[in-house]
């Protein structure tokens, strides 16, 4: 290794390499990564599954930490999911100990004592997940500054599963807010499997780095790889054919569903090999029993999702099963890649398919495979989640942000450089009038909506950054739970026509409700076809479309197809004989309407879809392949005119027109911070998700000519449709603000005179302020009509006279949510008697509202207008106290006695109407 950069290396690692792993050199993605980090580059490291990426960021990391010891957290090891972190544990364990350092293991299931004691005492690696890193930023336990102060390196795992996702745009945020708490220019490494624009990937993973970029991809030697394609339309045939060739044998059947894991598994049950079930919906307690199964002895067949086609090790294994097959070639590639890692041994896959369609998926996926080609990952400029996310994560890491400084950490990140400032000031204006923010004194902080939104369990669902893909949850009308289909299923739903198969029955889609997420079925009629199936039709992208349609169309022989598998290819190929030309619409006629075979994908079909729609007003149905127009007398010269109306240069100019195919869409909940946004950036998210104008009009170019169609700035098409739509169109409610006089009592003759003074009241109003966490009483404010008294408990030692006042039974004593401060003043057994609670009273004058029934709640809703709750949590204790602690404790009380007088006269309009109606 004298030549390698093995040389490079610290000497204790260096002989911890020779002598407790035994290696005797390194593979090429190791020296190319191992030179470039050491280096000191940004970097981006690609290897197949099993190619040694981890040792290749590792290595040269530990190498650096052994000659310049960190003090605190030296380098950061991130992966998008737990069980890739738990996974990689024991082995970057023994890495860091043998020689001499330590690494700690971050997440959810980390106990807290485990986490208090690395606090204390912080490992050189830190293993963790983007979510826990952003719990850290936010903990008060938790002293960032110091933690990640000497922090050099963050090496992302899997870094193609994040990048152009909200999680990435969440993780870089992070990294960028960490980096900023370390006084190096931290390094990012990215390890991924092959992408199609690695440098891209590079680019963003760089952030604010200045440091220079290398993409590490050495030359991969040609290997042989096995793939068969068994056609079999019994699914019982085709198990028992999978569980044969499983036998003995350690092999993962992947599958494009949970349902269809569940329908597998119960089909190769019982055949001689141990089946196991593996993916999101499964206990972790299961997922773990089959993991260890295959690092044990014997055969075994994990039946599983996607939940392994990520870097986790199962062992050594055998055989790689697909069934139908996957949307993309980076997720064959990743799945194949899981075989063929003894020496001799052969990568393989065997897909299991149960229609022709299916075989033309796999072998188009092979084909491409063949050619080089992968997948690109798309770069995000807009990601609004994210911007909404951050904006909160600011404002709980710090109690505040200024509006400057959110921007600054805001703009800087890739994933939100398509955003102006103008933007940015219109949305946060948008949610300081919706109560997701509140600005005051140049400090943005949590509003009320979101603190009622994501407040519960300490902020839990924030720190969940974002949601699992949605399902609708389909129910009789009797209100029985028949199951859930995701959401590209459900687009191709048409309430009281379509039927689709679930749990094994068919049934007739009746009402959907997008914003609960709820579709209403009955059992659909004898004899009409349910729609696809069980589980959604693939959104499939247009490379991958047009290379099946190639399949068809040409006239080639594939070595890897049996001979009736290949008669079969050949029967279905007749099929489109004559009807798939390089130019033009493709239409076909049925008993329905027509049938316009675009094999454009999911999203451009989409587009073409709600365009025709808007067109035509006709009932139009897409997948992935084809356009289906349904009706009774629709001339084949209509549809014809139809899209040649889409093909014309005008009506891409037309942002009425498409603002009407955008405006069109159900509104589906994409993410749980899309609430917080204005009703035109929500509408950019869910025409960015479910359509591809700019893929649309490049298509319909093709269709009339390469060049009939010029494509002009097409990406930012849907954001000037969506810019013709208002900013907001919320005001936000005024502020309200102290108008009383305030006095100030902090000794023992100023507290009997105003005890004395109010005394001859019949009411007041009561507040208090305490610490928060043992909640010892600071402050006790005490509110009349014309003037407010803001107590210093802390400067008396005696509060009896006030003790008087509150258990005085002729004085009404306004408080909101009583039990508060029974619960303070029982602490010193004082009593309070002959209370309102104007809570009590909100809830039952005004019945259940969204919005719930806090003071600000209740503000806004009977006096319209707003309160700034930011001094709620501020330090109690100090004195003297600020001029907004002063006129926040002040204003409480000031506002219980109007909201007080709102409820009574709201209550007694109430119970006067009866009696009113009677007379009439």
């Amino acid at each position: 290794m004298s030549t390698s950069v093995f040389a490079r290396f610290a000497p204790r690692l260096q002989e911890a390499i020779a002598t407790r792993l035994g290696w005797t050199s390194l593979r090429p993605v190791q020296e190319q990564a191992g030179a470039a980090i050491l280096d000191g580059h940004n970097a981006v490291v690609l290897a197949p599954t099993a190619g040694g990426k981890t040792e290749a960021s590792m290595f040269p990391t530990l190498s650096m930490l052994v000659d310049q010891p960190a003090d605190g957290v030296g380098a950061i090891y991130l992966a998008p999911i737990k069980a890739l972190l738990n996974n990689q544990a024991e082995r970057l364990g023994l890495y860091t100990e043998m020689v001499g350092l330590r690494r700690f293991l971050w997440h959810g299931d980390v106990t807290a004592p485990a986490r208090k004691a690395f606090l204390a005492d912080p490992t050189e690696l830190l293993m963790t997940t983007p979510e826990s890193l952003e719990v850290m930023l936010a903990s008060r336990s938790v002293s960032t500054e110091r933690l990640f102060a000497d922090l050099r390196i963050v090496v992302v795992d899997e870094v193609h599963a994040l990048a152009g996702t909200d999680r990435g745009a969440h993780m870089l945020s992070v990294i960028e807010r960490i980096a900023e708490h370390s006084r190096h220019d931290v390094q990012r490494v990215g390890l991924s499997a092959t992408v199609g624009n690695p440098a891209a990937i590079l680019e963003w993973l760089r952030g604010t780095s200045k440091r220079h970029g290398v993409v590490v991809d050495p030359p991969k030697e040609p290997k042989p790889r096995a793939i068969a394609v068994i056609l079999e339309a019994d699914p019982f045939l085709l198990a028992s054919q999978a569980a044969g060739l499983a036998a003995g044998k350690k092999s993962l059947f992947f599958c494009e569903s949970r349902a269809l894991t569940e329908a597998i598994a119960e089909r190769m049950r019982d055949r001689g090999t141990d089946v196991f079930v593996h993916h999101s919906s499964v206990s972790l307690a299961e997922r773990k029993l089959a993991e260890e199964k295959f690092h044990g002895g014997g055969s075994a067949a994990i039946v599983c999702t996607s939940t392994l086609e990520l870097g986790i090790d199962v062992g050594d294994l055998d055989l790689v099963f697909q069934a139908e097959a996957p949307k993309t070639v980076s997720s064959f590639l990743q799945r194949m890649g899981r075989t063929g890692r003894r020496a001799g041994a052969v990568a393989n896959t065997t897909f299991f398919c149960e229609k022709v369609s299916e075989v033309v998926q796999a072998v188009a996926l092979v084909e491409l495979a063949r050619e080089g080609w992968v997948e690109s990952i798309p770069p995000q400029t807009r990601c609004w989640p994210v911007f909404v996310h951050q904006l909160l994560a600011f404002t709980l890491e710090a109690g505040g942000v200024p509006r400057a400084e959110a921007w600054r950490k805001l703009s800087r990140l890739p994933d939100l450089a398509g955003i102006s400032r103008a933007e940015f000031d219109a949305v946060v204006d948008h949610m300081i009038a919706t109560e997701y923010l509140f600005e005051t004194g140049g400090q943005l902080s949590m509003g009320e909506a979101a603190e009622r939104t994501f407040g519960k369990k300490n902020f839990l669902e924030l720190y969940a950054v974002f949601s699992s893909p949605q399902f609708y949850r389909v129910m009789t009308t009797s209100g029985a739970d028949v199951g859930s289909l995701d959401q590209n299923f459900v687009d191709s739903l048409v309430e009281s026509m379509t039927s689709f198969l679930l749990g094994g029955r068919a049934w007739l889609v009746q009402t959907i409700d997008h914003k609960q997420r709820v579709i209403t079925a009955v059992s659909a009629p004898r004899g009409k076809k349910p729609l696809w199936g069980g589980f959604a039709p693939t959104i499939l992208s247009f490379a991958l479309c047009q290379r099946i349609k190639q399949v068809l169309v040409e006239d080639r022989t594939y070595g890897y197809l049996t001979e009736p598998v290949a008669a079969a290819l050949a029967e279905y190929r007749d099929e489109f004989a004559g009807l798939l030309g390089p130019t033009g619409a493709s239409l076909q006629s049925d008993t329905k309407g027509w049938r316009w075979w675009t094999f454009a994908g999911g999203a451009i079909n989409q587009t073409l879809r709600h365009a025709l729609i808007v067109i035509t007003g006709w009932k139009v149905v897409a997948d992935s392949f084809r356009i289906r127009v349904e009706g009774e007398g629709i001339a084949e010269g209509a549809v014809r005119d139809a899209v040649a109306r889409l093909a014309d240069p005008a009506i891409w100019h037309d942002l009425q027109f498409w603002l009407t195919v955008v405006a069109q869409i159900p509104p589906y909940r994409l993410s749980k911070f899309q609430a917080a946004l204005p009703p035109r950036c929500q509408m950019e998210m869910v025409g960015n998700s479910l359509l591809d104008l700019a893929g649309t009009r490049a298509f319909l170019a093709g269709l009339t000519g390469p060049d009939a169609l010029p494509v002009a700035d097409p990406a930012g098409l849907l954001r000037r449709v969506v810019a013709e739509l208002p900013a907001s169109g919320v005001a936000p409610a005024p502020l309200a603000t102290p108008a009383n006089e305030v006095r100030y009592i902090d000794d023992a003759a100023g507290l009997r005179a105003v005890c004395a003074e109010l005394a001859a009241r019949s009411l007041i109003a009561l507040d208090v302020e305490t610490t928060l966490g043992d909640q010892e009483l600071c402050l006790v404010q005490l509110g009349v009509p014309e003037w407010s008294a803001v107590i210093d408990a802390r400067a008396l030692d005696d509060l009896a006279p006030l003790a008087a006042l509150l258990e005085a039974e002729s004085i009404v004593k306004v408080i909101h949510n009583a039990a508060f401060e029974l619960d303070v003043f029982g602490k010193l057994n004082l009593s309070i008697r002959n209370i309102v609670d104007t809570l009590v009273v909100s809830r039952r004058v005004r019945g259940r509202q969204l919005e719930g029934h806090s003071l600000a709640a209740v503000c806004r809703r009977e006096l319209g207008l707003r309160l700034d709750k930011t001094p709620q949590k501020s330090d109690w204790t100090q004195r003297p106290l600020s001029p907004a602690q002063l006129a926040y404790a002040a204003l409480d009380v000031e506002i219980l006695l109007r909201v007080h007088a709102a409820l009574t006269e709201a209550r007694e309009a109430r119970e006067s109407a009866p009696a009113r109606n009677e007379d009439s």
